[in-house]
């Protein structure tokens, strides 16, 4: 239900409804525009200041800070984008582990195949394809080149969750102008530069930064 409510709050400031900088309405007024109980209403209100959408002021209230993309709600299942914050925050620390062992442990094979998928990626970049299944593939290759199969078994765990969250962050790129795919795309060769390289903590760095970009593209409409 907490996840619910924290959808409908999102949906009102995503939509402009609740702008940024903005008080939002008291708890009193969105238990009734709700209905649901206090107690519900403010684990919602607790994860979105979590999150960074909304801050809270003391005797004040509770304002709009970040103002997320619109279409996020058109492409994510209901119920699911909370899941989506604390996916990201899973992938950003294992995935950033694992480009920090890849680039030491990574054999020549694995820098090709890393190559190869990346092919394709650009492939699905020119014909405006969505390349979710491609993109997973990278992650996952980065996964196995670090020599440890307790990475893969992390991130298989969670799978549906991460394709969730990949799903969304290459739909909402589809409807930005070109050049911000090919910008997410540049994150994804500067992993493999780094590992390539041999260089740890740069692979770390690379890969823990695009993870925190994807988040930030979705739940803060940061795509700069």
């Amino acid at each position: 239900m907490a996840d619910r409510v924290y959808e409908k709050v999102l949906a009102m400031i995503s939509s402009g409804e609740a702008p940024v900088g903005e008080k939002l309405p008291t708890e009193h007024a969105l238990c009734e525009l709700l209905e649901v109980s206090r107690p519900v209403l403010r684990q919602a209100l607790k994860q979105l200041r979590e999150d960074g959408v909304i801050v809270s002021k003391q005797g004040s209230g509770s304002y709009v800070q970040k103002r997320p993309e619109e279409s996020v709600l058109d492409f994510a299942p209901v119920g699911s984008i909370a899941d989506i914050q604390r996916t990201f925050e899973f992938r950003a620390a294992v995935e950033g582990e694992a480009a920090f062992l890849a680039a030491k442990r990574r054999s020549d094979e694995d820098i090709r195949e890393m190559r190869a998928i990346l092919a394709d990626l650009d492939d699905c970049i020119r014909k405006g394809a969505l390349g979710v299944d491609i993109d997973e593939l990278f992650h996952e290759a980065v996964c196995k080149a670090a020599g440890n199969q307790y990475f893969a078994a992390a991130r298989t765990s969670m799978k549906s969750n991460i394709l969730i969250g990949l799903n969304l962050t290459r739909n909402l790129s589809l409807t930005k102008p070109v050049e911000r795919m090919e910008g997410v795309q540049k994150e994804h060769y500067e992993i493999l530069a780094a590992i390539e390289a041999g260089d740890e903590a740069a692979a770390r760095d690379a890969m823990r930064l695009h993870v925190e970009n994807a988040r930030r593209r979705v739940f803060e409409g940061d795509w700069t």
